[in-house]
């Protein structure tokens, strides 16, 4: 570990992104234009303690989890991040069509989203980040880990899952979520995570094993979604996708139509605020 490197690197980095570039407000009286540490911190769920003392070549080696947290605190590409990894003394990430490192030019689009729910997903239907909107209709689902990520492994292990759709849309959305898997498959091959997941699912599942072996492919986000939220009831929204050019991330934004019902649910989960709703898994 390069501790003096971390730190410069850390301290360049931080000072060279504006708060907006972040999705925060810049507020009064900031003396300067780059980002503060406590800022970083909060982005990255370390203390701020933590993190100054990262700068000031006092921290303890940072593990592979913090590093990929500071990584997309900092909005850093590809190289930056692998940069990061080698000064911090850690195995650079293999790069793969199912690398979590999450594009930053999809994060930067997400970070101006604050009126609409919108989240980013990786190819097998992990949530990589959310807004606030989306967390307060989908959950929380920052503190899952393995296959309990993707959302098509647990439409088909856990029911309660499905609650999010009304039941009549069930089947379409399950048929949705295997044709993305087999795209997915289809582009990785025999030996990827993709094919992983679908040998559990498989193993697992019964509905799954019936629409896999229909050999439906497609990457496909439904133009038009009905959500349902427990306390505001359906919300009807319209579905856009921004995809990287390798099409290994996505970024959702779900949008009512103008002066709808679900347009004043929407406003409502904001006013409300996402404390309210942490209880949805």
């Amino acid at each position: 570990m390069n501790r003096a490197a971390l730190a410069d690197f850390l301290r360049r980095r931080r000072e060279g992104l504006r708060p907006s570039d972040v999705g925060l407000v810049p507020g009064p009286r900031r003396r300067t234009s780059g980002l503060r540490r406590e800022e970083v911190a909060g982005l990255t769920g370390m203390s701020t303690d933590y993190y100054v003392r990262l700068e000031q070549q006092r921290g303890p080696q940072p593990s592979e989890q913090m590093l990929a947290a500071l990584a997309r605190a900092l909005r850093l590409t590809a190289d930056e991040r692998d940069h990061l990894y080698r000064i911090a003394g850690h195995n650079v990430p293999r790069r793969t069509r199912d690398d979590a490192h999450v594009a930053p030019a999809l994060l930067r689009v997400l970070d101006r989203l604050e009126d609409s729910p919108a989240l980013i997903l990786s190819a097998l239907s992990e949530v990589l980040v959310a807004n606030r909107l989306a967390t307060a209709i989908f959950g929380d689902h920052s503190r899952r880990t393995g296959w309990e990520r993707s959302d098509v492994y647990r439409w088909f292990t856990d029911p309660a899952s499905r609650a999010v759709y009304p039941p009549e849309d069930h089947g379409r959305h399950a048929r949705a979520m295997v044709a993305a898997l087999r795209s997915a498959y289809g582009a990785e091959g025999e030996h990827s995570r993709a094919a992983e997941l679908a040998g559990v699912l498989l193993s697992m599942s019964a509905e799954f094993r019936e629409i896999w072996e229909r050999h439906e492919v497609a990457r496909r986000f439904e133009d038009h979604k009905t959500l349902v939220h427990p306390q505001v009831g359906r919300i009807e929204v319209d579905c856009q996708a921004l995809l990287t050019q390798d099409q290994s991330q996505a970024l959702l934004v779900l949008t009512p139509a103008p002066g709808s019902e679900a347009e004043d649910k929407i406003r409502l989960l904001a006013v409300l605020g996402h404390e309210e709703f942490t209880g949805r898994s």
